[in-house]
């Protein structure tokens, strides 16, 4: 009888040659960085749906109130209705799951589940309808850079949520946001920016639903990324999770359409549109699709990270208001997001440092297994 095929690799792997050894850790390298350059390139598409998809959609929602638009649940509404075109991803994962039958998935109690769904979609709805009065009362320069502060809030909330631990450089990242925000409470409505010439109190109204808006936002971003790491393990259940509380935010935005009496409205709201029926049509569509993006960048990171992608486009949405909606980019506004930048590089350079950090002890591990 001869030896069995395990025995015989693991002899040969006791008596190969330096040179044999030296390649098979090569390999092994190679393997590990091409399995991080796929990531990193996940990343980057994820990164570019974020950043694209959020300008798009701010620049849409102030387009449908600038143009003759007045109901507020309806750009609520269209904030998290677009949650079909996530259905398709929800059937390949499936596919794939049913592929990998080896691999088994605990599925979380159907109580906890759905009680998760419930509260979150609520939650959101709520959330949506805060992100739309800012957006109906503060010029899209303002309103993005007020949205900064969500990533302060974010850090603030995965200290207690998700173990975020604070560097020196997280806290001055959060301090620097802080200033950039509290410096858009001096801005003096009276300057004659604002298009649709709101009053100070609403002015102000709108300033404290978007930071209202940005720490909800936060706070569910948080949770999110805690239900992915205890209860939804798989690209699958995270799909499920978005869909489904979507749902949720749905018929709750729906029910408050209907009870304000707002739904009477939206065909005489449509025929006075300036821009015309159509391009009313296909505003709404375009800011219901531009707002599912987010979630595959949740799951590949972090929340706090999605955070930062999306403070990296905070320049793009400003620049292109200007651009198209000719807001002005006045000297306090300049000076919020550049401190908003900077809050940006100070929190990436921790990711940076953290990224090296990850890496030499996965060296080390490494080194010390052979």
């Amino acid at each position: 009888m001869g030896d069995s095929p395990a025995i015989v690799q693991d002899c040969n792997h006791k008596y190969m040659s330096g040179d044999q050894a030296k390649g098979e850790e090569i390999t092994n390298e190679n393997g590990t960085e091409l399995v991080q350059y796929k990531w990193w390139i996940q990343v980057v598409i994820y990164s570019i749906f974020v950043l694209c998809s959020q300008s798009i959609g701010t620049l849409l929602g102030r387009l449908y109130f600038e143009k003759g638009g007045n109901s507020k649940w309806l750009a609520t509404l269209v904030q998290t209705i677009g949650f079909p075109i996530l259905i398709p991803f929800l059937l390949i994962t499936s596919t794939k799951n049913n592929s990998n039958k080896n691999i088994e998935i605990k599925k979380p109690p159907f109580l906890i589940v759905a009680s998760l769904y419930t509260l979150l979609g609520l939650f959101i709805a709520g959330d949506c309808m805060l992100y739309t009065i800012g957006l109906q009362y503060l010029p899209v320069t303002t309103y993005s850079l007020i949205c900064a502060s969500q990533l302060g809030f974010n850090a603030l909330f995965s200290y207690f949520l998700n173990k975020q631990k604070f560097t020196p450089y997280i806290v001055n990242s959060l301090v620097i946001l802080t200033v950039s925000s509290s410096l858009l409470v001096l801005h003096n409505d009276d300057s004659g920016e604002h298009s649709n010439k709101t009053s100070r109190r609403k002015y102000m109204f709108g300033f404290l639903s978007t930071v209202a808006a940005s720490a909800g936002g936060a706070l569910i971003l948080c949770i999110t990324q805690l239900a992915l790491q205890k209860i939804f393990k798989s690209f699958c259940l995270i799909i499920k999770m978005s869909v489904y509380q979507s749902i949720t935010a749905t018929m709750a935005i729906l029910i408050g359409l209907f009870a304000s009496g707002e739904w009477k409205k939206l065909d005489k709201e449509m025929n006075e549109y300036k821009l015309g029926k159509i391009l009313y049509v296909l505003n709404l569509i375009g800011t219901a699709i531009s707002w599912q993006f987010f979630t595959g960048l949740i799951f590949k990171v972090s929340s706090l990270f999605s955070n930062v992608v999306s403070i990296l486009g905070l320049p793009v949405a400003p620049v292109l208001a200007v651009i198209f909606l000719h807001d002005k980019l006045t000297g306090i506004k300049v000076m919020s997001m550049l401190l908003a930048i900077w809050g940006f590089v100070s929190y990436m350079y921790q990711h940076y440092l953290d990224d090296l950090k990850d890496k030499a002890t996965k060296k080390g591990s490494t080194s010390g297994a052979l």
